[in-house]
């Protein structure tokens, strides 16, 4: 029995993707499999993984255009995107902008659009936007998915799911939220209801997706919604 439960713990160390593992069940030994999910995997559920120094900003847009509009791209086919009208020397020095994303969105044919918004107005944003945070002088793209209860939930493409008391999140956040606005937007997408963290011990409240007259207030249209 002994030489079982080292087995399968060693397996499961060494497993870094989700995966069938089997489980022995008495009597009988019969066997069952469950879907296991690694914590690295749920750590970047539904977030696109930055793999560059640069493309903070590439991995954010993706994880938008990806979760929210169901385009099928990757971190690598946004970079080349926004490479293209960008100045190659600025984005290898100091990333890519704000700018840089809103031309690429709109040779998509969407719009992007930036908001300032007062702290108080995080908990009505109905979208997951783009924010720009500093830490420790390092400035960084970011995901923001939802505030709540004085959580800000963020979606990092360097750290995965993270969140953040409203207070320590409005310390290094210049204010303005970046959305992409377009056609074909999936109100109940993911990033509106990310994972709870391992150590929670309060669950989100059941998120009901948006309506389209609140989704009117961030610059979409009626025509968006046919």
């Amino acid at each position: 029995m002994r030489l079982l439960i080292l087995s399968v713990l060693c397996f499961l160390s060494g497993a870094l993707q989700a995966a069938q593992l089997p489980f022995a069940v008495l009597p009988g030994g019969a066997m069952v499999f469950k879907q296991v999910e690694s914590v690295r995997e749920r750590r970047f559920s539904n977030l696109v993984e930055q793999k560059t120094d640069f493309s903070c900003g590439a991995a954010a847009l993706a994880t938008i255009l990806r979760e929210a509009y169901r385009f099928d791209v990757d971190e690598a086919f946004v970079i080349n995107g926004m490479l293209a009208g960008a100045d190659h020397e600025l984005v290898r020095t100091q990333g890519f902008s704000m700018l840089d994303m809103k031309r690429y969105v709109e040779n998509l044919g969407m719009r992007a659009r930036g908001y300032r918004v007062p702290a108080a107005g995080l908990v009505q944003l109905k979208v997951p936007a783009i924010v720009l945070q500093e830490v420790r002088g390092y400035k960084h793209f970011v995901v923001l998915q939802r505030t709540q209860n004085g959580w800000v939930y963020i979606g990092d493409p360097v750290l995965g799911h993270k969140r953040y008391r409203l207070d320590d999140f409005l310390k290094g956040w210049n204010g303005i939220v970046f959305a992409v606005i377009g056609r074909e937007y999936d109100k109940a997408n993911a990033l509106l209801s990310p994972p709870e963290p391992l150590t929670a011990r309060d669950r989100l409240n059941a998120f009901q997706p948006v309506k389209d007259a609140e989704l009117m207030d961030y610059g979409f249209i009626q025509s968006d919604f046919f």
